[in-house]
């Protein structure tokens, strides 16, 4: 099956063909709002409805290129939330347009199952339990005894992904932040005392990155407190994810969202892990951010919902959550 994905919630707009039969990726191709002082959802819509023809044009050369045609696609998906509306607009207009244009079914589906769900595509996962990181969401998630998916823990205040831009942002190191102060970390050792906020299952991060503007104010090493901060924050969302697979039993781990391409993070769970005797696994840095495959992929676990002419029911949900969307 020949599924083409849209993702489209902050940022990223992508389009990605997936081939089920095969799990085989055959096309990917993205472009990312840039803007050193974060996204200004009108400057953000422009960008999409600028920028998405020039993705369509090299997707269209690509089929060209292999004797395929958008007629010979079974399925189309796209991100339907949540996510910011004026992005998730345009993405749901193109898929809209596409569909209608070529008669291909067409089905929205949760950007952050998707999430979920490509991890498990890659590692081969049964039942893991998630840690969701990105700019916004900072969850833990797993399914319940009934099959659905359940937040056990979360951020009560800003996303970690966000955190970090802000507080890079901060000492001068520009956007997007995680990468930047994952590098000034390696140049230090000295651990600087930071608040360390963990609330049952939940954490909270406005404390601490207030607390970061003053120490910043006050002329403190960047790299010590680059270094200080990985390790405060992710100390906190590993010892809520150690307290979620004690009381959900999960003996598999998977880190999904953008911020999983920390290797600190990725040390820290692999830790924690080891010592619950419970499997944890990585998968390709290019599917933990947006991206349009799994979309693609979520299309195709969803395509029992595709439809080609009540379109009525497909319109940008920027505040729905994966709590609402069942196995």
């Amino acid at each position: 099956m020949l599924i083409l994905g849209i993702e489209s919630t902050a940022h990223t707009f992508a389009m990605g063909l997936l081939e089920t039969s095969k799990k085989q990726v055959l096309f990917h191709e993205k472009v990312q709002f840039q803007n050193d002082v974060g996204m200004d959802p009108r400057k953000l819509g422009d960008f999409h409805t600028r920028e998405f023809s020039s993705v369509l044009l090299k997707l269209t050369e690509f089929l060209k290129k292999e004797h395929l045609t958008f007629a010979d696609i079974h399925l189309l998906s796209f991100s339907q939330g949540p996510g910011i509306g004026n992005a998730l607009k345009i993405g749901c207009t193109v898929a809209k347009t596409l569909s209608l244009r070529f008669n291909i079914p067409l089905v929205g589906v949760n950007h952050i199952k998707a999430h979920l769900e490509i991890g498990k595509f890659f590692t081969s996962f049964k039942d893991p339990l998630f840690l969701y990181v990105s700019g916004v969401n900072t969850q833990v998630i797993a399914k319940d005894d009934f099959g659905n998916y359940k937040i056990y823990g979360e951020t009560e205040d800003i996303g970690l992904g966000n955190l970090l831009d802000s507080f890079a942002r901060l000492v001068g190191l520009g956007f997007p932040g995680g990468p930047l102060i994952e590098q000034e970390a390696k140049k230090s050792h000295t651990y600087i005392e930071l608040p360390y906020t963990v609330k049952g299952m939940n954490i909270s991060l406005a404390g601490l990155h207030s607390h970061l503007k003053q120490c910043t104010e006050k002329g403190m090493s960047r790299e010590d407190l680059c270094y200080s901060v990985q390790e405060t924050v992710f100390a906190m969302v590993m010892e809520v994810v150690e307290r979620a697979m004690a009381y959900t039993k999960k003996e598999e781990f998977l880190i999904v969202g953008g911020v999983a391409a920390n290797q600190r993070l990725r040390e820290m769970a692999e830790a924690m892990c080891k010592i619950r005797k419970a499997k944890f696994k990585t998968f390709p840095f290019q599917y933990c951010l947006d991206n349009a495959i799994m979309i693609a992929w979520q299309g195709y676990l969803d395509k029992d919902k595709a439809t080609s002419k009540d379109f009525g029911k497909l319109k940008p949900l920027p505040y729905e959550t994966v709590e609402s969307f069942l196995l």
